[in-house]
């Protein structure tokens, strides 16, 4: 699943390509697509607007329109393509046909990606709506401190890995990058939330940023590559314990456990209980 830094390339690289692009009419393939309004609305909706800056929040890649915005969460394998009008390719199940005679494809293999429509709203009001209502703070915020994360974990007994997942705390950092912050944090990822100190808070404030700023700049990691132009992301040269065998800092075997379901791996010498 494409996380923060990989939405984030694809934000970059379509910001370049689309603003100022007018919607003139949208083909529908796959409908369950649309979450918000009905497919009919969504048709009717977004005709005529034009496209006047593609923003992020979270995971979720913010279309900011003439009268509103579009939310799209690519979940899986979801990626957006700016292509000639041509012939319908395999697994594009939404095609939006610009004025300038190009056309706007997203493209999913999985069908998981979500689309959410909603005009006349201000981006405040936004953050207010399906599915942004749900989700906690940006990583960058200014809000991001000590206190918010004292009080979010204060009662949580599971691992801080899960709760690193946990998109309604934090938004947008995935499996990987909460395994390298951390090992950059030197926190053992079985440890409860609710035991963590204000030092083990900051420290998960700021390399949550370090991490997750380096990613961006690589354009993420290509385990599967999310680019809307076929840029692949090399922070995968940069992994300092995910998927690797032995500890950069220490050179001891590096562990590989279950958490919540998903594979983290961490070094039990440098990552203490």
């Amino acid at each position: 699943m494409p996380e923060l830094p990989e939405v984030e390339t694809v934000r970059n690289t379509l910001k370049h390509l689309v603003i100022g692009e007018e919607i003139q009419d949208v083909d529908i393939y796959y409908e369950r697509i649309i979450q918000y309004p009905t497919v009919t609305l969504f048709k009717k909706q977004i005709k005529g607007e034009k496209i006047q800056d593609v923003l992020r929040y979270g995971k979720y890649l913010i279309f900011k329109l003439t009268k509103g915005f579009l939310i799209s969460h690519l979940r899986m394998e979801g990626k957006y393509f700016l292509r000639e009008n041509e012939e319908k390719e395999k697994h594009e199940h939404i095609i939006f046909y610009l004025k300038s005679g190009k056309t706007l494809r997203y493209h999913d293999v999985r069908k998981f990606g979500t689309m959410h429509l909603y005009l006349d709203l201000s981006y405040e009001e936004l953050l207010k709506k399906e599915p942004l209502n749900k989700l906690g703070l940006e990583p960058f915020s200014n809000s991001l401190n000590t206190e918010y994360l004292k009080d979010k974990l204060k009662t949580k007994s599971q691992a801080i890995k899960q709760l690193l997942l946990d998109q309604s705390i934090i938004t947008g950092i995935g499996n990987i990058y909460a395994d390298e912050i951390l090992f950059m944090a030197r926190i053992n990822p079985k440890k409860a939330g609710k035991l963590l100190n204000n030092d083990e808070l900051e420290k998960i404030i700021k390399y949550t940023k370090v991490v997750l700023e380096k990613a961006i700049q690589l354009g993420g990691t290509t385990i599967r590559s999310y680019s809307s132009d076929g840029i692949s992301g090399l922070f995968q040269n940069e992994l300092l314990v995910h998927t690797k065998e032995k500890c950069p800092v220490c050179g001891k075997d590096i562990t590989k456990i279950k958490i919540g379901g998903r594979s983290t791996y961490y070094c039990e010498y440098c990552q203490k209980e």
